[in-house]
């Protein structure tokens, strides 16, 4: 009888798995569509926003070319330094600030911890860009809102806040053994000895993991960077670049380079993410365990 029930159970596993493959399947499908049809766009030869064809008729490199030559309307090149500077500097300053948040609220016991953890939880609940209006007053009574001062403006935005984001950073320093940071001040080491030559480079993972998704929130956020910059063209991240791109005016003429300005930004986080992905995965992971 035994011999005969293992066929039928194989067989009712083997047509559940064949289910979870095809829905997986279907649903990387409808994942992927969107992802292939910019990059298709991007190459289109035949100009404007309404085409019928999904695949193009030809194939041409001039849409990339442009976004690089012609800068008479939108200058591509200087949005995407500025989106550049300004992502480089929020991630360098919003890293430094998560991790010693974090470090700070996973290893030490002072007074206000844990109300300042669920302060901060419940503060997560709201989205940052409801306070965007204050924000931008505060900027413009400090003088940041004009001129070559926006940058900094925006890299105080994207940075100044990220302490609040201590949550899977402190899960990561929470698996790492107390006994380290105690044998290190039996030695006579300062906390913050403790903190760059011990705890950073045991913390590899949660470094890149945190280095990447404060990377991604300034090179493709649009809301504060509008509101920021306004009309002041020369200062134009990114985000704002393509949005200008497809609005009535321009979306004609620029549609064809929109897809190809969107694969260009693309390509920067895809490479982190392919580079840094086992990093990543255990930064999680090892939160996931704190």
């Amino acid at each position: 009888m035994s011999g005969q029930r293992m066929p039928s159970a194989t067989g009712r596993r083997s047509v559940k798995n064949g289910i979870v493959h095809i829905v997986l399947a279907l649903l990387a499908v409808i994942w992927l569509f969107p992802i292939v049809w910019v990059v298709l766009t991007s190459f289109r030869e035949e100009k404007g926003s309404y085409v019928s064809n999904f695949f193009p008729k030809a194939y041409t490199l001039e849409n990339y070319k442009r976004l690089f030559i012609d800068t008479t309307v939108l200058n591509f090149p200087r949005m995407f330094m500025n989106t550049l500077i300004i992502a480089v500097c929020s991630c360098i300053l919003a890293t430094f600030y998560v991790l010693a948040v974090s470090y700070c609220l996973s290893r030490l016991r002072f007074k206000m911890r844990k109300p300042y953890m669920n302060m901060a939880m419940v503060l997560g609940l709201f989205p940052g860009f409801m306070s965007m209006i204050a924000v931008y007053f505060i900027l413009k009574a400090m003088g940041l809102t004009e001129g070559g001062w926006i940058r900094l403006a925006l890299i105080l935005v994207y940075s100044g806040g990220a302490g609040l984001s201590f949550q899977i950073a402190k899960g990561f320093f929470d698996t790492l053994p107390m006994a380290i940071d105690e044998a290190a001040l039996l030695d006579g080491c300062t906390r913050w000895q403790i903190f760059s030559r011990i705890t950073l480079p045991l913390s590899k993972p949660i470094i890149i993991y945190t280095i990447l998704t404060s990377f991604m929130a300034p090179w493709l956020d649009f809301i504060f960077a509008k509101v920021i910059c306004r009309a002041n063209s020369d200062q134009y991240t990114i985000a704002i670049g393509l949005w200008k791109m497809v609005e009535k005016e321009y979306i004609d003429s620029w549609y064809t380079s929109f897809a190809a300005g969107a694969v260009l930004i693309s390509i920067p986080i895809a490479i982190l993410f392919l580079c840094m992905q086992k990093f990543y995965v255990e930064g999680v992971s090892g939160a996931v365990k704190g």
